[in-house]
């Protein structure tokens, strides 16, 4: 089993023990108003809420195209002779 892996079994465990010993209610202020909202309830949203965002943020992109950057991507592979006809003669 990889490392990383187990780091994300043993962190979802922790946070179910933590999740499930906090289940009293509490008064919960949001903006403008108050309501009274289970401790559960609203480290469990928390909790996916970040890991939605974690994904979203971690998730690799699709590459960018830019006109004519094949082109300079072509031309960077080519070897470039940096010498000058000078430095080649003293060289030689």
């Amino acid at each position: 089993m990889r490392i990383k892996t187990m780091v994300i079994i043993i962190i979802t465990v922790l946070l179910t023990v933590v999740i499930m010993q906090n289940t009293d209610e509490v008064l919960f202020n949001f903006l403008f108003s108050s309501f009274r909202v289970s401790k559960l309830v609203m480290l469990l949203s928390v909790a996916v809420v970040a890991f939605i965002v974690g994904v979203l943020v971690g998730r690799p992109g699709k590459p960018r195209y830019i006109k004519g950057q094949d082109e300079e991507i072509e031309n960077s592979k080519k070897p470039s002779d940096t010498l000058s006809d000078e430095d080649k003669n003293y060289i030689n």
